[in-house]
């Protein structure tokens, strides 16, 4: 499809409703930020930023850039629950464009998010370090979050 990532996003406080700010918000919360994933990037969510660019070192601006979102991604596998997962199913709810019928966000990282995610970069096979192997790592995460690939 393409041998070049899209660059991270930059994400900050007035983005409401917009991709991919409910993803942010499920990131957040996995690193134990009290945050509601609502897809709202509003004061809540911007004091949640501030404060875990603090407590990583980063520059505390509230602006979520590659710095940030490198800080806030995890490696996400089948077996896998919670937010991180929550955030990965996120964006494949977002790339299917179907409120009603949607995929799954229900923080069990199962057969059908593997699948999903092995679809998916095997989309993506030609970006450098992309493996099909159903892990969402850094390179999987970054074409994630930057809107690459609407299915």
């Amino acid at each position: 499809m393409t041998d070049q990532l899209q660059p991270w996003p930059l994400v900050k406080q007035g983005h409401a409703s917009s991709h991919p700010v409910k993803t942010l918000q499920y990131l957040l919360r996995a690193r134990g930020q009290q945050v509601v994933a609502d897809g709202t990037f509003g004061p809540k969510t911007n004091a949640a930023v501030r404060s875990y660019q603090g407590e990583k070192h980063l520059a505390v601006d509230g602006v979520v850039g590659p710095q940030t979102w490198g800080a806030l991604v995890l490696v996400c596998k089948r077996g896998d629950q919670g937010d991180g997962v929550r955030a990965v199913q996120e964006e494949f709810d977002y790339r299917t464009g179907d409120p009603d019928h949607g995929f799954q966000v229900d923080g069990v990282f199962g057969l059908k998010t593997q699948e999903a995610v092995k679809d998916y970069q095997a989309a993506l096979s030609d970006i450098p370090g992309m493996v099909v192997d159903g892990v969402v790592g850094r390179v999987t995460w970054q074409p994630l979050v930057s809107g690459m690939l609407d299915i």
